[in-house]
């Protein structure tokens, strides 16, 4: 106390606004540790495999509630309050959709291209929901997260994404098999150029859609009085997208010739020793492509992270994140290299490793108390169905 009211002295002697005395920075920590998260990762796994997934909402629940009780925000754990019964109803919800919409398109492309729009109908609600279920169930030092984004917001974010797509299935209902003509040969005409024209555009606007979805996302989010704010232009997004195109452009010349390399170094060889040359053929190749993924995925991952909580704020906190591309890449590399040669048991050691890397490099300044804060209303009391909307086609690239 003698500490801050000295502090509070010297801002008004030397003229500094109080609040930078108010300021302190929290460290994100994650204690999880490998061997404790496999232990619940492979009950999980039996007994979802012996319910054929019914236990999948379950094993949800116990995974949230691991990393939560795991990650450390100044000190004190995130919890997680979510009803696994609830969570269950809607998994059910959830999968019936997706059974129909599936045998919808067996039957016709018309009958396809119904369901579909009764999906796209009702899904950006459902996400929505899945965005107010999880963060309603969020608890930091007693403060309850929730989410207050709008209901048209949510379909405004998915709008152009959803008429994209329509027009490729209405295109095919109408216009046939793409590539197809009526004796089967080849076509390439007005319905294929539309369809090509749709992907088209779909692919220069993603980084568009992925700003729209996230400044929602972010924008919504809450605690306590807390209200969240993304200040990330579109712009960036698309220099990101970029960038790390290029980073792929690079990365598959420098496999591509590796794997040439490789393939003149096997015809090097005599006729007797060619098998086990082109064995090490085959894990060159191997390796170069999990290169590709280990270093593509990871640069665009690290970049985006940074570019999005480094945007976000609220009134009085704000977030920084500091996450390096190469240790992400070495991780990733390290992590499906271990998993393919343990047949996938290493896959909880690599989980806990990535989550500790990404948050750790995250941390928040708070201007203030947060046991000052006057926690918001609840909200609405949405229905869990879309907590599993939200692990269908929710598009989450940051934590």
């Amino acid at each position: 106390m003698h500490q801050h009211e000295e502090g509070a002295a010297t801002g008004r002697l030397t003229g500094w606004p109080l609040s930078e005395f108010r300021k302190r920075k929290l460290e994100v920590r994650f204690t999880g540790s490998g061997s404790e998260y496999f232990r619940i990762w492979i009950v999980n796994l039996l007994l979802t495999i012996v319910t054929a997934g019914l236990y999948w909402p379950f094993a949800k629940a116990r995974r949230i509630r691991y990393f939560y009780a795991n990650t450390l925000i100044d000190g004190h754990a995130l919890s997680f309050h979510g009803d696994p019964w609830k969570m269950f109803r809607g998994h059910v919800l959830l999968m019936a959709l997706m059974v129909v919409y599936s045998l919808a398109g067996h039957f016709s492309p018309v009958a396809g291209l119904v369901a579909f729009g009764i999906l796209a109908l009702i899904w950006p609600a459902l996400w929505r929901a899945g965005l107010q279920f999880r963060l309603r169930n969020t608890a930091w030092r007693g403060l309850r997260f929730g989410f207050s984004g709008s209901l048209q917001g949510a379909y405004a974010a998915f709008l152009p994404l959803w008429v994209m797509s329509g027009v490729i299935l209405a295109t095919q209902a109408i216009g046939g098999p793409i590539g197809l003509g009526a004796n089967g040969a080849p076509r390439f005409g007005l319905f294929e150029k539309m369809v090509l024209g749709a992907m088209l555009l779909g692919a220069l606007a993603a980084p568009w859609i992925i700003t729209m979805v996230k400044r929602y996302q972010h924008g919504g989010y809450r605690i306590a009085s807390q209200q969240g704010d993304l200040r990330m232009a579109a712009g960036d997004v698309y220099w990101l997208c970029l960038k790390a195109f290029g980073v792929s452009v690079l990365v598959t010349v420098v496999t591509s010739v590796l794997m040439v390399m490789a393939t003149l170094g096997v015809g090097a060889f005599s006729a007797q020793s060619r098998t086990a040359a082109g064995a090490i053929l085959l894990v060159i190749i191997a390796l170069s492509y999990l290169l590709y993924f280990a270093i593509v995925g990871p640069f665009f991952t690290a970049r985006f992270q940074n570019l999005l909580w480094n945007a976000t704020t609220s009134e009085d906190l704000s977030f920084t994140s500091q996450l390096h591309v190469r240790p992400l890449v070495w991780l990733t590399f390290k992590n499906w290299l271990l998993t393919a040669l343990t047949l996938g048991l290493y896959r909880p050691f690599a989980a806990v490793h990535t989550t500790r890397m990404r948050l750790e490099a995250v941390s928040l300044t708070m201007d203030g108390d947060a046991d000052a804060w006057v926690a918001g209303n609840a909200g609405d009391n949405p229905g869990a169905a879309g907590e599993f909307a939200g692990d269908f086609f929710g598009i989450d690239m940051g934590l």
